[in-house]
């Protein structure tokens, strides 16, 4: 559709209108010479007027000698049609950039040896008959059963299939778990998960920030707290049992409920996986779980097991939206748990993070401090804010992205870099390593 709007307040005709808007388009590059024109037809609905408003814009255009017409082929932007001079033209042909090696916290190591189950399961979904309406809101019934009993066996969180719930991954998870919530603030740490922090604000709410190493002692005035107790997000550090439990009692005492993100629980290896915050406590813990670093990014797919009460809201509340995850991403992942690619996948992931973890720490050791333990595919190290942009503008100039610890911080007066190993092949890390390293050292 061109990019044109039309005005009946306006006391010139709309042909008028519309010829003046495509001559300058034409002239300000947004349609090149050569460029193909929409049918009258199809521009005229697009628009929402008559098929000759339209063609009487062309009509005029075409005597003008800004558009031309071609037998058989419709309507073009004349060779002849002057617009700006070549250099402040639109380009044509995008320019390709060498793309950047992400570093960052939330691209995992996928190990190239298990793809022969990850087509598998792809042609597994080819031959599946799909339903022909929208599918089961709440997921597939098989999905969730599996999803259960690893949620039990890998979680400590005993569970059925009846009470998972498969989500677009843990953003729209916690955005269903708002809509079912009172509209009062929500609790998030600071630093935090800057996408439940959008999708908190996005919801209308106030954001009330937790600091992040301390206590929970007051949830008055809140629907729900949104917390990394596994791995905090981004500073690294498990949530000690005495903080759990204070957590749970605020959260009764001022009616709140705790929405636990578990993003990469299973990527523990310097002490075994701690259990689900939810083990805990089923009727006053939302526990959030992904496919996101176990399996892929882009799958776009997790889970959700929320408290009973609130289940039929919930489902309710997903029915009416239509808000599920497509169908063929769930018939996979059936397949990559049923033959063992999800487990293969986090064994082979967790000990490439067990080797590089320490080379990371080794490196920038002598020139910033480790903000937590590291766990799971990343690092946080702090140094002065004026230092941390240096080393991350040095880093990109030379085809590395490295997050800064800032940009998770709301009122938290934290500086740094994080630094993620897990998407990086072997030589990339080195060589990213020697960037910062260098970068450091200069500094």
């Amino acid at each position: 559709m061109l990019p044109v709007r039309l005005d009946r307040t306006d006391p010139r005709p709309l042909g008028t209108q519309l010829a003046d808007q495509v001559r300058r388009l034409v002239l300000g590059g947004a349609l090149a010479r050569g460029d193909r024109m929409p049918a009258t037809r199809r521009l005229a609905a697009d628009l929402g007027v008559s098929r000759s408003v339209v063609e009487q814009a062309f009509d005029q255009l075409l005597a003008e000698g800004w558009l031309e017409a071609r037998q058989g082929s419709g309507t073009w932007v004349a060779g002849g049609a002057s617009g700006p001079p070549a250099a402040t033209r639109r380009r044509r042909t995008p320019v390709v950039e060498r793309p950047l090696v992400m570093l960052d916290a939330g691209t995992p190591w996928i190990d190239p040896k298990h793809r022969a189950v990850w087509r598998r399961a792809w042609r597994e979904v080819s031959v599946a008959t799909a339903p022909q309406g929208y599918d089961d809101p709440r997921g597939l019934p098989e999905l969730r059963a599996l999803l259960a009993e690893r949620l039990g066996r890998t979680r400590g969180l005993a569970v059925d299939a009846e009470q998972v719930r498969l989500t677009g991954g843990t953003g729209a998870g916690l955005r269903h778990l708002l809509a079912v919530l009172p509209r009062e603030a929500v609790a998030v740490e600071d630093p935090g998960y800057r996408a439940a922090v959008a999708t908190v604000r996005e919801s209308g709410r106030e954001v009330r920030d937790l600091p992040a190493l301390e206590p929970v002692t007051d949830l008055a005035g809140c629907s729900a707290a949104y917390v990394t107790p596994a791995h905090q997000h981004p500073l690294g550090r498990v949530m000690p049992a005495a903080d759990r439990l204070g957590l749970l009692a605020t959260a009764r005492r001022d009616d709140a409920i705790v929405v636990e993100d578990d993003y990469d629980s299973e990527f523990r290896y310097d002490v075994a996986p701690v259990p689900a915050l939810a083990s805990l406590d089923r009727e006053r813990v939302a526990y959030l779980g992904t496919a996101s670093k176990a399996i892929l990014p882009s799958l776009r797919l997790g889970w959700s097991v929320v408290p009973d009460r609130l289940l039929d809201a919930y489902d309710a509340h997903r029915a009416l939206t239509h808000d599920a995850p497509p169908w063929p991403v769930q018939r996979a992942l059936v397949t990559l748990l049923r033959d063992g690619y999800v487990e293969a996948v986090v064994r082979s992931a967790r000990r490439v993070y067990a080797e590089r973890a320490p080379r990371v720490v080794a490196a920038l050791s002598p020139y910033a401090e480790l903000a937590g333990p590291v766990a799971g595919m990343y690092s946080t190290w702090l140094l002065p804010h004026a230092r941390a942009v240096r080393v991350r503008a040095a880093a990109e100039e030379a085809g590395f992205r490295v997050n800064l610890l800032r940009d998770y911080c709301r009122t938290a007066r934290l500086s740094g870099l994080v630094v993620g190993f897990g998407g990086p092949s072997d030589d990339e890390l080195d060589r990213a390593l020697e960037v910062l390293v260098a970068a450091l050292a200069r500094l």
